[in-house]
């Protein structure tokens, strides 16, 4: 079992995703510690990009922040490696196919491993066309995290069959953002999931309440909240780290109780 699964042994997990360098990377480094001390079983690390096509407004604002503040990909790596020695909970890097290009394929895995990173999302990259990175982070032994949706269940199988890490669920169509109601279809999307992999599913996109946390790990195997925890931290600015690790802990609580 690689350290992703593990965070879902025996229990459901919550997953927060910040931002990195939003408002500063001394802020994200107590952020993610803080999290963690919460009960996150796994933390997302967005790193920022200009043209985050698969986010909303309160994501792409604080990616604007974040590199209007001179945040760079190497900024970020060493931030998390000087933390690495306190980080008991998978770390996966959040980002988009164009950093990394930019950065270099293989320099970015080998970078991401050396810091202590469990794997990888990268929203734009469409499964069929992941084996131009999967190599070089596989060669490191980082998991690239599959995403799938609410459309075809031909395709939803095909990309569970290929699975690893675990599966982020979309709970809807559309770009990430706090919503007052989740569809159905994502209950059909994971039973789909479920036929075809035993691989844990976790569901984001949408999540910003503790009844929905609730509800959405009640049907899967963990929650994943971003947008929520990104304007708490555009609402309060370096003083956002207690109100984040507060808002952790409801969640974690929620899930534990579905």
């Amino acid at each position: 079992m690689n350290k992703i699964e593990d965070a879902f042994k025996n229990k459901k997990a919550f997953i927060p995703f910040v931002t990195a360098g939003d408002p500063s990377l001394d802020v994200t480094r107590e952020l993610i510690l803080a999290m963690q001390e919460a009960g996150a079983d796994l933390i997302e690390i967005g790193i920022p990009f200009s043209d985050p096509v698969a986010e909303g407004p309160v994501i792409q604002e604080a990616d604007d922040r974040a590199l209007s503040a001179g945040v760079t990909t190497d900024k970020i790596f060493d931030m998390v490696d000087d933390i690495a020695d306190k980080i008991h909970v998978p770390i996966v890097f959040m980002t988009y196919i164009n950093p990394i290009y930019v950065y270099g394929v293989e320099k970015f895995a080998k970078r991401a491993k050396a810091c202590g990173a469990a794997g990888v999302i990268v929203p734009d990259v469409p499964f069929e066309e992941k084996e131009e990175i999967r190599g070089s982070f596989e060669a490191e032994g980082l998991v690239v995290i599959s995403m799938v949706a609410p459309t075809s269940a031909d395709r939803v199988r095909m990309i569970a069959k290929e699975a690893k890490g675990f599966l982020y669920c979309v709970s809807s169509l559309g770009v990430t953002g706090v919503r007052t109601e989740i569809g159905t279809a994502i209950g059909d999307l994971i039973q789909t999931v479920k036929e075809e992999c035993s691989i844990p599913c976790a569901i984001g996109f949408g999540i910003s309440t503790p009844e929905q946390a609730e509800a959405m790990a009640k049907i899967s195997d963990g929650a994943i909240v971003g947008s929520a925890i990104v304007k708490i931290v555009a609402k309060y600015g370096k003083n956002c780290v207690p109100y984040v690790k507060e808002y952790v802990q409801s969640m974690k609580q929620a899930v534990e109780r579905a």
